[in-house]
Order: C-alpha cells, then structure tokens, then sequence
C-alpha cells in the first residue's frame, strides 16, 4: 500500500525528536561555520566554532541590540555583517502584541524550511482528521500585508505574506482553497474578508477545515458575517458581485465563479435569520470537520465565543512560530485549546531557553526558578513545570535572540520537550512596582468574567491600560459586552460590574493586593464600550500597516490614538468597591 505523504511526516517527526540533542547541536555547528566569520559573531568568537565558547562569549540579546545591524543592511551596507550568505529580504512582526514592528533578515532557504515545517505541522492533524486535501477545500481567510521596500532595494514582508507570495503556494491555491489569490492581495481588508466570505459560502458543500491564523481573524469574520449576511445572500442569488466590492482583482475573481443560485442563497439567508449563532459556523459549512486557529497566549479569551459559534467543532491550534523561527507542532489536535502544548523541532533553530522566576505566582503547577538558576539551558535540558524565556539561533543571523515569549515546559516526546505558550515577556501593566503580566490579566478576567455568564452576557473583547493621570494611577480595564442569544447588549447591572471590579482585583497576584491595601495603587476600573469598539482598534493598527491575519489585540494600550478610539466610545465606568482580601 502507498504510503500517505502525512505518514512519512510522522515518521520524521519521531526521528527528530529522538535525535534531539544531537540534531541540535549539528545545526549549531552549522551555523557557526557559515557565520563565524560575519562582522557580528567574529568579534565573539574570533573565528572559531565551539559550542561552548559560543555560550560563554555571544551575549543574550534584544532586538534594541541587534537593530543597528539590522538598521545598516536595511539601509544598503553589502557586507558580512550577520551572514555570510545573502540575504534575500526581510520579515516583519506584526507589531501589535509587544510594541513596535520588527525587522529581520531572511535568505533563500527560508521558504524550503517553511514547507518542511507545514508537512510536520499538517501532519498530526490529517493522522486524525484524514488527508482534507483529498476531496474537498479550505476555507482559510489570509490576508497579505503590503511589503515595504528598504533603502538597500531588499523588501520587508509579513511572514504569512511571504508564504502567500510563494510560487508553490499560489499554484495549489486555486485546488485546495476557497480564496483567490485576488482577494488575498487585496488592499482593502474589508473588500478581502467579504469576498472571502462570499467565496466560501459559495463553496460551502466543499470546505473540511474554517480557519484563520489566529481565533481574532475568524471572530471578526462572523461578526462581518452577521451584519452582512444579507447582501453576500443577494449576490449569491443574482450572482452578481456587490457594488461595495469596487477591488478590480476580487471583481474579476468574482465574474469567474459565480452564477445565479437563489436556491443556496434561501439556504443560507434562513441559517443566519435566526435569533441565536449559536453553531453557526457548523450550519454554514456542514462538512467541516475541525476549525484551525491559534488560541493559545492571548487568543485564549476568545476559545469560549468560538465554541459558541462552532457547533462542537474542535479547534485546533497546531503550531507554535514567530517572524523569528518555526518552532513547534501540536502532536495532540483534539486536545482542548486551554491543554495544548507544543512539541520543539531541533531542526527549525538552536533553541536555548533562560529560565524566568515567577515571584508573585500563587499556582503550585508552577515551579519557580532559583535567583542563582539564570543560565540559558539547551532544549534537551530544560523542566517540566518550569517557565523559561525562548531564546534562539539560526540560519538567518539571529544568534541567542530573545523573541519575548514566555513559555512552561509540560513534559518530552521523546528526547524533545513540550511548552505551553504562557505570555509574552514585558506585555504586563503597571503602575508602580507591581508588574502584573498578561498571564495574571487573563486569569482575573477569566474570573471576573464570570459573574455575566448567568445573565446571557459575554465578553467578546478586552485590553487594559495603565492610568498614571493622577496619583495615585489605577487599572482601566476596556470590556466589550453582547449578549449571547443575539447582535445587541441589553442594559447591564451596575451591581454586578462594581462586583466584577472586585472580583478581578481579588483574582490578582499577591504584590498588587498589598499595593492596594497601602492605597500605592487606586481602584481597578472597568469601562464598558460599545459594540464593534474593538473593530475600529483593528481598523487603526490595519490603517497603521498592521496584517489582519497576523493581527493581535493588544493585552495594554500604549497607543494614544488607540486609547482616544477607545475613550470616545465608554457606556459606563465601574470602579472596585474596596480593597482585595
């Protein structure tokens, strides 16, 4: 019998996992034989390639650091100053998690290890839900961000841009996805998701798998769907694109596939005529056996809306990478997004990782670090119920590169270790000494949040702020607020907000409790906004050249002009009644 492509895939994920250490320590020296000689690892290494002179002479960096190398090859300087290979472009981050974009080089190996990665990534997720290339379509919503061309002539890109840019992925688009490249590419995000939709919702006997790359993505479409859903009903009945779409691309897309078909458009307009969502997603698109999204980290507050929408669909988070390295596969696909952990591929990058102390953390799962245990330990080497800071080193000039992401080690598949994305590092409000992270957010609103469930509420959306105005500075919170069985938000209790005030300042860690008893820190404060608020914080970072399929709210608004939008639209303001016990 021929073996499935996904099988060969497993197979090589139990050998490199096996191989762990041994695998990662030739990539290390492959690397360092290529570059020791660059400008950067030269004045560390003086030329040579040893693993431990490499730990005991390159320093642990930031990108402030790394930036000025990064800023004279952006700028046209030709010369060996991170690689000794040339480097092709750059990628970018999306910028809305932790701060600023950030740049980093790529060479021509790039897309080759991204297509390795996606086998190993698909591969876990087709043992179970079968080869959904055979016999039907994807309805994945991409979204390009438009590239930027750097002084040197180099163009700086998104990484899933320049996944989609990719030759390979444009050919097989068209057999084993709803979307045309055109409405990828389209520079209007709202022209790209209507089509999207309509496309898929044409296609809909085909789709196996609805996703997005992260749970946010896939959450706006619905809410687009539910105020849409009749003119998408309209043009799938007269067959006739909307005058809205005024993209040449999506229109000429469009004259491709589409005809007349009143009988899909009544089908459609009485599953969204309907009081509650609930499974709407599985009602739309019945052969859907699972839907792909992140919702780990920070999408994590939106896994119960989308398994509202879903029907009992599982969701499947099933990776792990950053604008700086793959890194790792979800061997558990069923698993539920609040259990997924992530096995490292030694293949991808030299990961090493700096453990993190976890002083206010009350948890007993998670272990602290010892004060004098803050040595960088390799990937073999780490501990279960520990928490460490990814560091990594590869093939594209990035040498002991802190990405800024917080993970806890859960276990190994074989010689290779397991991490659950717990936070990124430095995403935290304050407004004193207390450092509460998003980790600690997210565990107070979970809780707080709560206290709305029994009265038909939810919470779609929330960010936080730092309000230092006045002495002594307090936590704003911004919620967004619906009720379950339908579009609207009917009248909230003011009782119960004050309650949840309190209910998240009780859920907070230890120093934040103290610091409100000392009055150091004022009452935590909860502004209710309207519906679609969180929409328009999209619209400004999009209109800022932020990605919608890498888009991520942020967890503290820095922005002034986010926090205006934010401000301009407040229903209510709540505050904490007294001190947490």
């Amino acid at each position: 019998m021929e073996t499935k492509w996904y099988e060969d895939g497993l197979n090589m994920i139990e050998e490199l996992t096996t191989n762990a250490e041994q695998i990662q320590d030739e990539l290390l020296r492959e690397i360092l034989s290529r570059n020791a000689g660059t400008e950067y690892l030269r004045q560390f290494l003086h030329g040579q390639t040893d693993k431990q002179l490499f730990k005991k002479n390159v320093p642990v960096i930031t990108y402030e650091e790394l930036k000025p190398f990064i800023d004279r090859i952006a700028n046209g300087d030709r010369s060996n100053i991170l690689l000794a290979e040339p480097i092709t472009g750059f990628l970018m981050s999306s910028g809305t998690s932790g701060g600023q974009p950030k740049m980093t080089p790529v060479t021509a190996e790039a897309a080759q290890k991204w297509e390795l990665f996606r086998t190993l990534y698909e591969s876990p997720v087709m043992k179970h839900f079968g080869d959904i290339n055979q016999g039907g379509k994807r309805m994945e919503l991409m979204f390009a961000r438009p590239e930027i061309q750097t002084p040197s002539g180099l163009m700086a890109a998104s990484v899933t841009t320049s996944i989609y840019k990719e030759s390979g992925f444009r050919a097989m688009l068209p057999k084993f996805y709803t979307s045309p490249v055109e409405t990828i590419f389209c520079p209007e995000p709202e022209q790209s998701l209507y089509c999207q939709l309509l496309f898929g919702l044409i296609q809909r006997d085909e789709v196996v798998l609805f996703g997005s790359v992260f749970a946010s993505t896939l959450l706006r479409a619905i809410k687009f769907l539910e105020n849409h859903w009749q003119e998408l009903c309209s043009d799938i009945k007269a067959g006739q694109i909307s005058h809205r779409i005024t993209d040449l691309g999506c229109r000429k897309a469009a004259s491709l596939i589409m005809k007349p078909n009143p009988q899909l458009a009544d089908l459609i307009e009485n599953i969204c005529n309907c009081k509650s969502r609930e499974g709407i997603i599985r009602k739309l698109w019945p052969k859907a056996n699972h839907i792909r999204c992140i919702c780990t980290g920070v999408m994590r507050q939106y896994t119960a809306e989308l398994e509202f929408y879903s029907g009992g669909l599982p969701l499947v988070s099933a990776l792990y990478a950053c604008s700086e390295a793959q890194c790792g596969i979800n061997l558990e696909p069923l698993c539920k997004p609040a259990d997924v952990s992530f096995t490292f591929l030694p293949n991808m990058a030299y990961f090493e990782f700096l453990p993190v102390n976890n002083d206010h953390d009350e948890s007993i799962e998670i272990r602290s670090n010892n004060n004098e245990d803050t040595e960088p330990v390799d990937l073999v080497n780490v501990k279960p119920g520990y928490r460490y800071e990814l560091l990594v080193t590869t093939s594209e000039g990035l040498y002991r590169y802190k990405v800024g992401d917080i993970l806890m080690a859960t276990g190994f598949h074989n010689n290779a270790p397991q991490f659950q994305f717990v936070e990124r590092q430095n995403v935290a409000i304050c407004v004193d000494q207390e450092k509460t992270s998003e980790a600690d957010l997210f565990k107070a609103v979970k809780e707080a949040k709560a206290l709305l469930d029994p009265l038909g509420f939810v919470l779609t959306e929330y960010t936080s702020y730092a309000d230092t105005s006045s002495a002594p500075g307090h936590y704003v919170l911004f919620w967004e607020l619906k009720e379950k069985e339908g579009n609207h938000c009917k009248e909230f209790d003011p009782k119960i907000m004050v309650e949840c005030c309190y209910r998240m300042e009780e859920s907070l860690h230890y120093t934040y409790k103290i610091y409100r008893k000392k009055s150091i820190i004022a009452p935590l404060e909860i502004r209710v906004v309207k519906q679609g608020t969180f929409d328009a914080i999209m619209d400004y970072y999009l209109s800022k050249g932020a990605s919608l399929s890498q888009y991520k709210r942020p967890s503290c608004i820095k922005s002034k002009e986010a926090l205006k939008i934010l401000d301009s639209r407040v229903m209510g303001k709540f505050f904490s009644p007294k001190s947490p016990l």
